[in-house]
């Protein structure tokens, strides 16, 4: 099964001109090489060279149009921005390649887009809204748990849960790794034998909330992300994706810039034992 678009041409941010400097960590990020923590271990490995002198400096500064980048000796470019949004159907694996010879939301996808990176994974039996972007940076940024982007997911359960238990949803449970945050539960519909919740997240853990309904008793029937920071599934067909538009870009970038954690205040007493 492949997937087809059902918009135009992806969108993406304006190439870099000759000239304008970045940071060395970032260049390597929009160039496919990972998050930018990964590529500030590449950098301190001495992995990374520029103009044909090896870089450890992190606070490193190049220009994309002249200066010639290399990781084990392969000239890196910086890769144009693009930004897909896919409604993955159950039975898919959120992987590149899979050990059991599942089916892959790459399947999905052209080939020219096979090697882009995915945000915020989601379990074979889970569908809805899967960002792909090659902005390792921003990647980082709406999938910290730091940052608390939201996700929002229209969940199915059985049996029916208590007020009680809505409440506990709400201020958080136990589950694997600790107590969850608190979380935003909504009850929309309900019957003898179950419940549709909406169900409002920041964090991301595996089987997240899949865990959490079964810790206070009940069990998911069915689960579907339906928003992702500022992106909505809204219309899109199941098992299709397309590009984003210019405003969806520039609100993705906008949620994860408001979402940083304040820096910390210099310590002004320099003197203060430390004991």
């Amino acid at each position: 099964m492949k997937s087809s678009q059902v918009s135009s041409k992806p969108s993406s941010r304006a190439a870099l001109k000759p000239g304008n400097k970045i940071r060395l960590n970032r260049f390597l990020a929009d160039s496919g090489l990972g998050s930018r923590r990964k590529v500030e271990e590449l950098i301190t490995a001495g992995e990374i060279s520029v103009n044909n002198a090896v870089c450890t400096d992190l606070a490193c500064q190049v220009d994309p149009g002249q200066d010639e980048v290399r990781y084990l000796g392969k000239v890196l470019s910086a890769e144009k921005k693009v930004f897909l949004v896919l409604n993955k159907p159950m039975g898919y694996v959120v992987s590149q390649k899979d050990e059991y010879s599942r089916k892959t939301v790459y399947d999905l996808l052209p080939q020219e887009y096979s090697h882009l990176p995915y945000a915020g994974r989601l379990d074979k039996n889970t569908e809805g809204l899967l960002l792909f972007c090659n902005d390792g940076v921003l990647i980082e940024e709406l999938t910290h748990p730091s940052h608390k982007v939201e996700k929002v997911y229209k969940v199915q359960i059985e049996p029916k849960l208590s007020l009680t238990a809505i409440e506990q949803l709400r201020k958080g449970v136990v589950i694997e790794g600790g107590l969850t945050q608190s979380a935003g539960v909504f009850v929309k519909s309900q019957n003898e034998t179950g419940m549709s919740l909406k169900v409002v997240i920041s964090e991301g853990r595996k089987r997240q909330i899949r865990l959490m309904i079964e810790a206070v008793g009940a069990k998911v029937i069915s689960l579907k992300r339906i928003q992702f920071g500022p992106l909505y599934i809204k219309d899109l067909p199941v098992g299709r994706w397309r590009p984003l538009n210019a405003i969806e870009i520039r609100a993705l970038h906008k949620a994860a810039a408001a979402q940083k954690p304040s820096p910390k205040p210099p310590n002004q007493n320099l003197s203060r034992d430390k004991t």
